[in-house]
């Protein structure tokens, strides 16, 4: 391995999964909703926060409406 090394003669690359990056937010989820997706990460070996977004993303691609109701 050497001492150093020279990086002023690589290429800069544009980050070929610039499209793929996420937004950091919050959002307050109660915990019989948390406990469920841990439950399932735990089944699947994803993290919970990957179900979650996994989940959203299927429900925005499929345009898929929530339907409410108020008894």
């Amino acid at each position: 391995m050497k001492q150093e090394y020279d990086l002023k003669k690589m290429k800069k690359r544009k980050n070929p999964y610039i499209n793929q990056l996420k937004d950091q937010i919050t959002i307050r989820i109660d915990k019989d909703t948390i406990s469920y997706f841990k439950r399932l990460s735990d089944q699947n070996g994803l993290p919970y926060q990957s179900l979650i977004n996994l989940y959203l993303r299927d429900c925005a691609k499929e345009n898929r409406k929530l339907e409410l109701s108020w008894t």
